[in-house]
């Protein structure tokens, strides 16, 4: 998977709705219940029952969504020692879920440091130019929208999945999709694993069409071990509704500058006329 790390796409206004949903993504992540512990590399007992309750909470599910059937027995977040040992208790659950606000509330939840850090680095990078050829309102609800319709879609094809889906990815690739459409011949600077990593700048389509490959080739299981657990289905689906959304949009997109010189060093960085 190549990293990036800059795009040669400079932008008008300042794209504040990305900083903040940046930093709100960075902040709901810091008061998930457990985060401590992943820090250290390590989790109580304690801790993993009230991040299960937690997630049962405000994460989406798919049979929820499908089939609005709530769950009787949700994880309390409490800790009893049974027959088989200690675990986590499971009890009726004393709140009431909306499984359409939950696909929102699911947005800024992330598993890990690398689950956030990923995602914050593809936003940051494409999201400031969608947010400048958008506007800011218009840009927020387009995030949303595609995080809902890559929610659903997976949903959709896992109606029977009782297993938490968290992550700003299915929004996050709606964004992908609308610079692909936007921004095809813009430059990326991306880092390729190849011994080292080495910097190179690439075309936008290469980039991006390159990891709409890899998630279509995950979403059926080829190359990985973790296909359950990730939900490539819907990175999919946000990524083909971003598209589809911004092609309106495509005829009046001016181009982005052209940068002069080789594909990879110093001498790749464009040139000023004065």
């Amino acid at each position: 998977m190549v990293i990036p790390v800059h795009d040669v796409n400079p932008v008008r206004r300042t794209p504040w709705v990305t900083y903040a949903l940046i930093a709100a993504n960075v902040l709901v992540f810091l008061s998930m219940p457990g985060i401590a512990g992943s820090v250290a590399g390590e989790s109580s007992l304690a801790q993993l029952c009230h991040l299960h309750a937690f997630l049962d909470h405000y994460a989406a599910v798919p049979r929820e969504l499908i089939h609005d059937q709530l769950p009787r027995a949700v994880p309390t977040g409490d800790v009893a020692v049974g027959a088989q040992g200690p675990g986590c208790v499971i009890g009726a659950p004393d709140y009431d879920k909306s499984p359409v606000l939950s696909v929102f509330t699911a947005m800024f939840l992330h598993g890990s440091w690398l689950h956030l850090l990923g995602n914050m680095l593809f936003l940051l990078i494409f999201g400031n130019n969608i947010e400048d050829r958008m506007g800011h309102v218009r840009y927020f609800l387009f995030y949303v929208v595609c995080g809902y319709a890559a929610s659903y879609g997976f949903a959709l094809l896992n109606d029977d999945s009782a297993d938490p889906l968290i992550g700003a990815s299915g929004a996050i690739a709606g964004v992908l999709g609308a610079y692909l459409v936007l921004y095809p011949k813009a430059r990326v600077w991306v880092l390729v694993p190849f011994l080292i990593f080495l910097p190179l700048r690439l075309p936008a389509w290469l980039v991006l069409g390159f990891w709409f490959g890899l998630q279509a080739a995950y979403s059926s299981g080829e190359g990985v071990t973790d296909a359950g657990t990730v939900a490539y289905a819907a990175h999919i689906v946000g990524f083909l509704a971003g598209m589809l959304l911004a092609w309106p949009l495509k005829a009046g997109t001016p181009p982005p500058p052209e940068p002069r010189g080789l594909l990879f060093g110093r001498k790749a960085r464009p040139r000023h006329s004065w």
